[in-house]
């Protein structure tokens, strides 16, 4: 069977082959609803308080401060909707680079009276500092900045915004999703009330995340039903993915270090690779998560050259996975200033686990014959 070279590991991780294992059990003859005061119900409930454990640990959190999800997309939604749903209606700013499933929701939050804000970034994708003071003057009730982006990898100073923003009397999430197991993070550093982490992008399974959730915070629920994760996450629990979501949690934590300079190592490698090729970085001057470079070449369509390269053998994206369907330039570029004709070109690679200098040196081979193969077709047609 053809299998690319992955390259696309911002939008999912490979199982991890060790939490697989631990899942597996639970797949199987430990079938228990952990809502059951039986032992197979024990069983599982103490295998869901051990995950819970776990995910807190990776993220210098207590453990009953954990709110198990379906994922970041449910985590996001039930902060911002079920804090919002205790609230009279206010301002709600979230940053110009935010995932859909945080902008969606706050977007949603008009229809009830909420008077919503975009924050700007600079040219480099991170928060402009002017206009993070301007909306801290409108009072904000509810803030959502990422701590890092999932299409240029740009790192936030998410810290320094939480205690301006706790000044102002704001309550601040931020969506960890990318940042989890690729840079260090705290959740009582970080300062924020909420702060959003997935499973699969860790080597984690599919439909696991959680809202880590200071507990002075009010929410509502988004699900109602028998009360599970204190009530704010009605439904019984998926025992076998929170089981991998904690192992996965526990790998990331104990390998971060040593793969972050790993992976750092290798995207110098495939940056300096592009720019020989004449193409653009984009963020290259800010912090960023290790792993990730979004770039783009003169005169070439980033959705015509990820398709080539798929077709070459190199699986990698033209932006967020979550907005593939979406033929418009990134929304995050364009919100950095770069022009809608440049950011139609962009495209994302980023590096994982499995990943090594071999599998760069062959990708910027292939991207040089792909790159001038599609400009002479370009000037051929002009």
């Amino acid at each position: 069977m053809f299998a690319p070279t992955y390259l696309d590991w911002n939008a999912t991780t490979p199982l991890d082959p060790v939490v697989r294992e631990a899942m597996l059990p639970w797949l199987d003859g430990r079938f228990g609803n952990a809502s059951s005061r039986h032992e197979y119900g024990r069983q599982a409930r103490a295998a869901i308080d051990e995950a819970r454990a776990r995910v807190a640990a990776a993220v210098g959190a207590d453990y009953t401060e954990v709110v198990f999800t379906s994922g970041g997309s449910e985590a996001n939604n039930l902060f911002i909707k079920g804090a919002a749903a205790t609230m009279k209606p206010g301002v709600v700013a979230v940053s110009a680079i935010e995932h859909p499933c945080v902008r969606e929701p706050a977007l949603q939050l008009r229809r009830q009276g909420w008077t919503g804000r975009e924050i700007a970034v600079d040219g480099q994708g991170r928060i402009d500092a002017g206009d993070w003071q301007a909306v801290l003057a409108e009072r904000p009730a509810l803030i959502s900045v990422m701590l890092a982006n999932n299409e240029t990898g740009v790192l936030q100073d998410v810290a320094a915004l939480a205690r301006e923003a706790r000044a102002a009397g704001a309550c601040l999430h931020t969506d960890a999703v990318q940042a989890l197991g690729k840079v260090e993070m705290d959740f009582r550093a970080l300062g924020v009330q909420a702060l959003t982490v997935s499973a699969h992008k860790i080597g984690g399974p599919l439909g696991a995340g959680a809202l880590v959730l200071d507990k002075r915070v009010e929410l509502a629920p988004l699900i109602a039903g028998g009360g599970q994760e204190r009530g704010l996450r009605s439904g019984t629990e998926n025992v076998a993915a929170i089981v991998g979501f904690g192992i996965a949690c526990e790998r990331a934590a104990a390998r971060r270090e040593a793969e972050a300079q790993r992976l750092t190592t290798l995207r110098g490698e495939l940056e300096r690779g592009l720019a020989a090729f004449g193409a653009t970085v984009f963020s290259a001057a800010a912090p960023r998560l290790p792993n990730t470079v979004f770039f783009a070449a003169d005169g070439i369509d980033g959705e015509t050259l990820v398709a080539k390269l798929d077709r070459a053998g190199f699986a990698c994206a033209s932006g967020s996975a979550c907005s593939s369907a979406n033929p418009e330039p990134s929304r995050t570029l364009l919100a950095m200033g770069v022009p809608a004709q440049t950011a139609r070109g962009a495209v994302r690679v980023s590096l994982g686990r499995d990943n090594g200098t071999d599998d760069v040196a062959r990708f910027l081979t292939t991207f040089g014959r792909l790159a001038d193969e599609l400009k002479n077709l370009t000037a051929m047609a002009v």
